[in-house]
């Protein structure tokens, strides 16, 4: 029997500005757009990870009503939301990359702690922290 964490969302204040980013400007591509009348279950996978989605959701109806929703969208502008890790082979030339393509960073690539780590926040305002994949070491 197979089991595991599938889908993980982030609520977005807008859907196809955040499909924009991911796609854009992080390297991710559309696994599922789908609609129901007003409702839109969007994910998102990074090209290296098929069997993990990034749900990208808009707060409101049918999950939250119009005062939770706006609560929800205000929270997140502010970064008050946990930040989502990216794992990367070499932090500097993701940064570089991914400067490029236009992400704002909200902190250069820093080593500390045995790697390297920068971070930066989506349209949305949720926090992401990029860390560099720590090399195996060969062993003497």
């Amino acid at each position: 029997m197979s089991q595991g964490v599938g889908v993980v969302g982030l609520y977005v204040r807008d859907q196809d500005e955040a499909l924009q980013f991911y796609v854009d400007k992080l390297g991710f591509r559309v696994h599922t757009d789908s609609r129901n009348g007003d409702y839109r279950w969007l994910t998102v996978q990074h090209p290296e990870q098929p069997s993990f989605q990034l749900g990208l959701y808009a707060p409101g109806p049918p999950v939250l009503d119009a005062k939770t929703a706006e609560t929800l969208r205000e929270i997140v502008a502010k970064g008050a939301m946990p930040p989502l890790v990216l794992v990367v082979d070499d932090c500097h030339e993701a940064y570089k990359r991914m400067r490029a393509a236009g992400v704002e960073f909200t902190q250069e690539p820093v080593t500390r702690y045995g790697s390297t780590d920068a971070s930066f926040r989506d349209p949305s305002g949720n926090g992401w922290k990029m860390i560099e994949a720590r090399k195996a070491q060969a062993s003497a």
